[in-house]
């Protein structure tokens, strides 16, 4: 899940462990059980490439940042009952390198990256410009 944003940050505890300020990326990221590191690599490709920021540029024309948080709820299922499952989101021992090789993908392409703390409680605070939210699945 992507989104355009006018600045974001995360915080754990009370500390900012991840922020960009201006024109960037808030990229949540949420791994499945078929998810490999070449599907990282292609998804840090398309980050760093998709026409999303202002005047159809990406993150690659105009050095804007990229915010990557862990988001396992993205693969939440509330079809049935009150209460979704996680069925469909990768554990965390498959989760967190497959995170961390996007973000180390985004880094080899030449992006500022900065990030949150994979399954710690996190605020993420966010200005969504547009508002602009797009899914990116690969």
């Amino acid at each position: 899940m992507v989104q355009r944003v006018d600045g974001a940050s995360v915080v754990v505890a009370g500390e900012t462990v991840g922020e960009i300020v201006g024109e960037g990326l808030c990229v949540l990221v949420g791994v499945t059980h078929d998810d490999t590191p070449e599907k990282a690599a292609q998804l840090a490709r398309k980050l760093w490439s998709v026409r999303v920021l202002d005047g159809e540029k990406s993150c690659s024309d105009v050095n804007a940042p990229l915010l990557v948080i862990s988001q396992f709820t993205l693969y939440g299922d509330a079809r049935k009952g009150r209460r979704p499952t996680w069925n469909a989101a990768a554990p965390g021992p498959v989760a967190e390198p497959l995170v961390d090789e996007v973000v180390a993908q985004l880094r080899n392409l030449g992006a500022r990256v900065e990030t949150g703390r994979f399954g710690a409680d996190m605020r993420v605070s966010l200005t969504n410009h547009g508002p602009f939210t797009v899914l990116i699945d690969v």
